[in-house]
């Protein structure tokens, strides 16, 4: 599993309603609730309904020592009954309001996401707020979480590109949250109590850590109102963040022995910042190496030139407190060490010789034109404006987003190159029954 920071919400059926132009316009309104609750909405009354995004900062970071999984599994829970309901009772309440709730927790959040009528808002927000402030964390409730959470691990357990993923970041950061899965381990979940899960949700979810975005067919007045009564009884403060991750990842191959045709090969070095002044220069470095787009370098040379793989692919992973530049693809174990060595003279070439104005201007081109399309819908909106605020990017970063990758040039990418693209930076984690690819280090076994 590659950890994604998005948590995946199910709105498809939504973005019909509400696509932007091509410019992706976007009118923000801050709105403050009579509390000094804080909100951004974008108001849209074609449609009777609202997407309300909210985020608590922190998620499985803040498991308490001894007790990973608490965050997780206190997220799973939050629709399994609240107040005088039951998990049965909460479940027909929602529904028999046409309403829409999601829960979840990521590395660096705890998620909630919920989707309503007009003319069922006060109704669903009472239900969402008992959610929140009044969850039951009944005994069935948690065994049966429990027991969905342990079926996953178990699976994960036994998924070469879980072992892969997890023995990565083990590796870059060590005995620091990220360092381990948020999720747990088999050991840790059935140890936890309903009296962890009650200590994990007052850690997580209080006002000094949140962030709200609001798009749909409701007013700002109507929202400030909305808001205040959705968070009330909500703690002031949560549980100290986690100190900055130190950056650990070295250069080298870690093999992992696994009976499986294919080798599952993760690879990753140190990244940036979300708000380092060269983060862009590599989010366009990234598109141009290992992007999207089927003209990304290791798409043609890993896949179109040798065929090595179906699909290969880099991404940027900014959190909260580190930063990796992560890759993943599977090879049949008899290509597998052409696979790893033609990644890394990708990733030397780059550093030494940078891009070309071509992959730049073609980069640009593509970034700035698919940006828009993000914008499909109420819910994904609400997702974005969130994702803005948790990530502290100004109001006008929609507006100006686009103006600052046209505003790149080839010697900005060429430093940012020389910069991330380290060779002795580079560290690969296969498992599986690779040939002639040698372990360099002693972490052949794996953990």
């Amino acid at each position: 599993m590659i950890r994604q920071i998005l948590v995946t919400l199910c709105a498809g059926f939504l973005a019909a309603f509400t696509a932007l132009p091509a410019k992706a316009e976007v009118n923000i309104a801050k709105v403050t609730s009579p509390g000094g609750i804080t909100a951004w909405l974008v108001e849209a009354h074609d449609i009777p309904f609202t997407a309300l995004e909210i985020r608590f900062r922190g998620g499985t970071s803040l498991d308490a020592p001894g007790k990973r999984g608490a965050v997780n599994l206190m997220a799973g829970l939050l629709e399994e009954g609240a107040g005088t309901r039951d998990a049965q009772a909460f479940a027909a309440a929602r529904d028999g309001l046409a309403a829409e709730f999601g829960f979840g927790a990521d590395p660096d959040s705890v998620s909630v996401s919920a989707r309503f009528l007009t003319k069922n808002r006060d109704q669903a927000v009472a239900l969402l707020h008992q959610a929140l402030t009044a969850p039951r964390f009944d005994d069935q409730a948690i065994a049966r979480v429990k027991a969905q959470v342990m079926s996953s691990l178990r699976a994960e357990a036994k998924d070469p590109e879980a072992i892969a993923s997890a023995t990565l970041f083990a590796q870059a950061f060590g005995a620091h949250p990220y360092g381990s899965k948020g999720d747990g381990t088999v050991d840790s979940v059935p140890a936890l109590t309903r009296e962890d899960l009650v200590a994990a949700w007052h850690a997580s979810m209080a006002r000094d850590r949140l962030f709200v975005a609001a798009v749909g067919d409701i007013t700002p007045e109507a929202l400030g109102r909305m808001l205040d009564t959705l968070f009330a009884g909500l703690p002031a403060r949560g549980a100290p963040m986690p100190p900055r991750a130190t950056d650990q990842l070295t250069g080298g191959v870690t093999i992992i022995p696994f009976d499986t045709p294919q080798s599952a090969i993760q690879f990753g070095a140190p990244g940036l910042d979300r708000h380092d002044p060269d983060f862009f220069a590599a989010y366009v470095l990234n598109e141009i190496f290992g992007g999207r787009r089927f003209t990304a370098r290791l798409m043609q040379e890993v896949r179109v030139k040798r065929g090595l793989t179906y699909g290969v692919g880099t991404y940027l992973m900014p959190m909260d407190h580190g930063a990796l530049i992560l890759g993943a693809l599977a090879s049949d174990n008899a290509k597998a060490a052409e696979a790893v060595a033609v990644i890394r003279a990708g990733w030397d070439r780059l550093a030494q010789d940078g891009v070309t104005q071509a992959e730049l201007d073609a980069a640009k081109t593509y970034l700035t034109g698919a940006y828009p399309l993000r914008f499909d819908g109420n819910a994904r909106i609400a997702q974005i404006l969130a994702g803005m605020q948790l990530d502290e990017m100004p109001i006008s970063y929609i507006a100006t987003r686009n103006a600052k990758i046209e505003a790149l040039t080839l010697a900005d990418l060429d430093r940012v190159a020389k910069r991330l693209y380290r060779p002795d930076a580079l560290r690969f984690v296969v498992v599986g029954r690779p040939r002639g690819l040698q372990a360099t280090d002693s972490a052949r076994a794996g953990n």
